[in-house]
Formats: structure tokens, C-alpha cells, sequence
């Protein structure tokens, strides 16, 4: 019996809640890089401590293929509320550190260190939550709306951005920015510390789904992570696939408030705006074209995109950097905006149909988490990099080109998995 549209809403909140704390931690991170740099990173040089700090909120990215094989299978085996939970809980832990630990002035060399161990756990459990939340999406859409579905994970992320961005905006004109550096960049991770409880409350009453219950056999972790092993074709599929939403990501979001202050010389308070209309149009149009991937189909999608984000990527960042302006930062990071949500909306449906079934929570989250920590996650570094080595502010132009070439060739190369793919969905419920 299908379940009316209607009353699978709340389930849509409870699994996304927790995907919208992540990815509001990892922001708060992003947006107050040079601030952290100066609180937990000191040094001589502006440019060694912001990368220090840029290479920090990387280094949480490290952790998420350990967290995708070792809490994917956990959900996989065990199932999608209890593995939710767990991921929760975790994050939870590493947000309390973030927020709660004094600067390098007051405890030296234990500040950095306590700092990188807190973001190495939030990455550890953000390995599964995103996988965790798209598989439970796809396993709860009514027939023919996956893809409208699953985008909710993605669009519960956009509300972070705005939610984030709005609070910069309010914390910006509310407080010098002396006191933003010193101490102003603590309240948004506190805030998020308040926000656990509520997003406890509202998973803990999450139910199982019916894809999952009804399965024949649910795989051991150590069966899960052979057949992987068996399918690293897919998951490497998978991961250059995945590099194109992941660097296009954190581009025109975490990065963006760095970019503008410290490339571009924009202010603060335009930087942030910019982010919170990019948060804005991520939001309205991922369900829109998750939903038009369930009509067109996901391939066209896919390929579209990417070649568009070839064409265009870098003439728009040379445009930008020409003439650096809030109205010029705001068309090219909206044009991106367009790119990034046409091809996830499409992409992350996509690639929960195309992992095999018994490891459908592991295999995407490997792949997605090997992509995000080798490419994604270090997006802000290697573009601080690529500026200051080559002089050239549109640099970041050529990085996202290199992503939307991964992403093109995968699409190209999954026609006989797809179809493999829903040969194996039918016969693990018969």
C-alpha cells in the first residue's frame, strides 16, 4: 500500500534535521575561517594561519570515508533509524568541542589540537549522515517522485546555509569587527549546541522503513564492506561523480565569505548576503529539479551540467575578477548556484539507484565521503592555494572545470549499471 504523500512530510523533517545541523557546523566553519585562524592558529604570516585554519576544516573531511565504511555498515546491518541516531549523537560531541574550547593565548598548543580532534569526529559521523539520510529519503518516496524526495536532503542543507548566513548578517551589524574576530564567531557554534536537543527529540521517534524491514538478508559488516570491495568500480564511479557537487558546493558557499574578503576585498556584510542568496536559490530550485530528474530522466541532467560548468566556469570567475563588485560576485555565484542545484537535484537520487541494494548506505557514503575529503572539502585551500601561487584571482574557475570533467565522464559511464541497478532492486524483495 502506498503511503499518501502527505503523511511522509514529518519522516522528511526528522531524517533532514539532522543533515541540516552537520552541514550548519561545517559552515559556521567556513565563514569564520580567518577569525579561527587568528584564535587557534597564530602565526606571522595572515596566509600560513588562515591555510592552517582552511586545512583544519578539511581535515574533518578525512574522517568520512573511515566513517561511511564503519557507520555505513552499521546502518546497513543494523538500519537506518538506529544508524541515524548514531551519526547524530557523534556530531553532537564534536560540535560541543568546537564551540567550547579556549583560544591558543589561554591553552597553547591544546587549543589547535582539541580543535582538529573535535572536526575529525564531526567528519567521522558526517561519513553516513549524508549517505544515511539519502537512502532513507529514496526508501520512503512514493513511485515516481524519488528524485523530488531524496533532494530534500540537499535542500535541508541550503537551509543551514541561509540559516548561517542570516545569523552573519545579524552577528555583522550587531558587533564590531573586533569583537567578530575575538569572540562574535563563538555564538553561531553555540547556537548550534542548542539546537541538539530539538533534533534528538524529533529522530528519536523515527521510523524504520519498509524497504529495509522487507528485505530477505541484511548483510554483516563484514559482508558489506567485501562487496564493496567487489564494486569499486561503482564507488569510484561514484566519487567522480560526486566531485562535481561537492567542490561546486563548498565553493559558492564556504568559501565564498573568504573569497570575497580576502581575494576580491569585498565586505564582510556583502560576502555574506551573496551566501545567503546562493543558501536561497539552492533551496527553491533542488526540489524543483530533483523533481524534473524524475521526468527528464537523471542522465541529461547530469551531462548538461557539466558541460555548461566547462564552458563557463572560468570566463565567469576572469568576468569576476576583473572588476570585483557585489553585483558582479552575486550573477556569477547565482549562475553556479543554477549549475551545482540542476546537477545534485539529479545526481544524488541518481546514485542511490545505481549502488547494489545490500550496500546501497555504505557504497554511497564511501563515495560520496572519498570524494568530499580528497576534492570537496579542500575546495577553500586549494583555491586560497591556486590564487596566491599562480596570482590569478579566477583560479578557482579552473578547479571547478576539473570537478565538472569528473563529473561528465561518470555520467557517461553508468548506462549499464543503471540498468543492472533496477534488476537488483526487484530481486532483493522477491
Amino acid at each position: 500500500m502506498t503511503v499518501p504523500i502527505k503523511s511522509k512530510w514529518f519522516p522528511v523533517v526528522q531524517v533532514a534535521s539532522g543533515n541540516f545541523l552537520e552541514m550548519y557546523d561545517f559552515m559556521v566553519f567556513g565563514y569564520y575561517a580567518s577569525a579561527i585562524a587568528r584564535t587557534f592558529f597564530p602565526s606571522g604570516s595572515e596566509f600560513a594561519s588562515l591555510m592552517l585554519s582552511l586545512m583544519t576544516f578539511g581535515a574533518g573531511f578525512l574522517m568520512r570515508p573511515l566513517g561511511a565504511i564503519f557507520l555505513g555498515s552499521y546502518i546497513d546491518h543494523k538500519g537506518r533509524r538506529a544508524g541515524l541516531l548514531l551519526t547524530l549523537g557523534l556530531m553532537s560531541i564534536g560540535t560541543l568541542s568546537v564551540g567550547c574550547v579556549p583560544g591558543y593565548e589561554t591553552i597553547g598548543l591544546l587549543a589547535p589540537l582539541l580543535v582538529v580532534i573535535g572536526r575529525l569526529l564531526q567528519g567521522f559521523s558526517a561519513g553516513a549522515e549524508l549517505g544515511g539520510v539519502s537512502v532513507y529519503l529514496s526508501e520512503i518516496a512514493t513511485p515516481g517522485h524519488k528524485g523530488f524526495y531524496v533532494s530534500w536532503q540537499s535542500a535541508s542543507q541550503q537551509a543551514a546555509v541561509i540559516f548561517t548566513a542570516l545569523l552573519g548578517v545579524m552577528l555583522s551589524a550587531w558587533l564590531p569587527p573586533e569583537h567578530m574576530a575575538g569572540w562574535g564567531w563563538r555564538i553561531p557554534v553555540l547556537i548550534g549546541c542548542m539546537i541538539i536537543p530539538l533534533i534528538f527529540l524529533l529522530r528519536r521517534s523515527l521510523a524504520e522503513t519498509e524497504d529495509f524491514k522487507n528485505r530477505r538478508h541484511h548483510p554483516s559488516p563484514s559482508e558489506i564492506i567485501r562487496s564493496m570491495a567487489t564494486n569499486w568500480r561503482i564507488v569510484l564511479i561514484g566519487v567522480m561523480m560526486v566531485t562535481m557537487t561537492t567542490v561546486s558546493f563548498y565553493m559558492i558557499t564556504a568559501y565564498t565569505p573568504t573569497f570575497g574578503s580576502q581575494a576580491l576585498h569585498l565586505a564582510a556584510m556583502d560576502n555574506l548576503l551573496v551566501t545567503l542568496c546562493v543558501g536561497i536559490s539552492n533551496f527553491c530550485l533542488l526540489p524543483i529539479m530533483g523533481a524534473a530528474s524524475d521526468k527528464v530522466g537523471r542522465r541529461p541532467l547530469l551531462i548538461a551540467c557539466t558541460c555548461l560548468a566547462l564552458v563557463t566556469a572560468y570566463p565567469a570567475m576572469s568576468w569576476l575578477a576583473d572588476a570585483p563588485s557585489f553585483a558582479r560576485l552575486l550573477t556569477v555565484e547565482l549562475w553556479l548556484s543554477i549549475l551545482y542545484s540542476s546537477y545534485n537535484g539529479a545526481m544524488v537520487v541518481f546514485l542511490t539507484e545505481i549502488m547494489p541494494v545490500d550496500v546501497r548506505t555504505a557504497g554511497f557514503s564511501l563515495a560520496y565521503s572519498l570524494a568530499t575529503a580528497i576534492f570537496g572539502g579542500f575546495t577553500p585551500a586549494i583555491c586560497t592555494y591556486l590564487i596566491h601561487a599562480f596570482d590569478n584571482k579566477a583560479m578557482p574557475g579552473v578547479w571547478l572545470s576539473f570537478a565538472a570533467a569528473c563529473g561528465l565522464a561518470a555520467a557517461l559511464l553508468t548506462k549499464r549499471r543503471e540498468a543492472a541497478a533496477r534488476s537488483e532492486a526487484r530481486a532483493a524483495v522477491q
